[in-house]
């Protein structure tokens, strides 16, 4: 129903897992019209995707969409977070909200975990590629600022340091390139195993901040402006480590494909 508003820009929604919450069984019986929910989580948006684990009324694990109007949920404040700062995040509170049983995303109760799980290693592949653009981005902002800032009587790009540097970066960026290419092929083809989207989500925010954090270095001073792209993209990058599966997580995904 909302598809077509999400399409258009017209309507935001984000995930919001409200499995710190509880259901009141005896405001929404199993088999009845409705699922009510307790929970809190993030996101400033018109429709929520709520994961409930505690969505008991339903089955637990059930994905229900909570329209932002509905009676008893409410935003509270927007969190202060060092990047990403244009997409807000803030903590949506569920009180004994009421929701249709006709919300329930998938054709079966209880399949939202799952349902959720079949899309991480496509989540995961898009956090490398979004790591491969901001890669992208920061090397041809770098490059452009090195050839033409000057530093005790030519360019920054004339230096070795600067040349190294900058050839290290390009090389790490194509073998990405290479690697999420290929994987993308295999998402095509529905053969990207977890396995290997959690390498590529794991070694793609790795090499993007380790981009950003060269790439800031050779801006000098201004690199710490925000008034600087390269200082956003610095900021911006750090979250990509931890959502989506922290590295280390990804890590022990890659491990137990290995130890079997």
């Amino acid at each position: 129903r909302s598809l077509v508003d999400e399409v258009a820009a017209d309507l935001v929604d984000p995930v919001a897992d409200a499995a710190g919450g509880s259901a009141d069984p005896q405001r929404a019986e199993h088999g009845g019209p409705h699922a009510g929910d307790r929970g809190g989580h993030g996101g400033e948006s018109d429709l929520q995707l709520v994961h409930g684990a505690g969505v008991a009324a339903l089955a637990d694990g059930c994905d229900l969409p909570v329209e932002g109007d509905r009676q008893g949920f409410r935003r509270g404040r927007i969190l202060d977070k060092i990047g990403q700062r244009g997409q807000d995040t803030s903590e949506l509170f569920f009180e004994d909200v009421k929701i249709p049983r006709t919300n329930l995303l998938g054709a079966e109760e209880g399949q939202g975990f799952y349902q959720l799980m079949k899309q991480l290693p496509w989540e995961r592949l898009v956090i490398a590629l979004t790591a491969l653009g901001y890669i992208d981005y920061a090397l041809s902002e770098t490059i452009g600022y090195v050839q033409e800032r000057k530093a005790f009587g030519q360019r920054i790009m004339d230096f070795q340091n600067t040349r190294f540097k900058l050839a290290e970066m390009k090389t790490k960026a194509e073998m990405l390139r290479a690697f999420v290419n290929d994987c993308i092929v295999k998402a095509e083809a529905g053969t990207l195993d977890p396995a290997t989207a959690s390498m590529a989500k794991y070694w793609g925010s790795e090499v993007q901040n380790e981009v950003m954090h060269e790439c800031l270095q050779l801006f000098g001073g201004y690199g710490y402006m925000m008034d600087y792209p390269i200082a956003r993209l610095y900021a911006d990058a750090r979250v990509q480590m931890i959502y989506g599966g922290s590295n280390e997580i990804m890590k022990e995904l890659i491990a137990r494909s290995i130890d079997v």
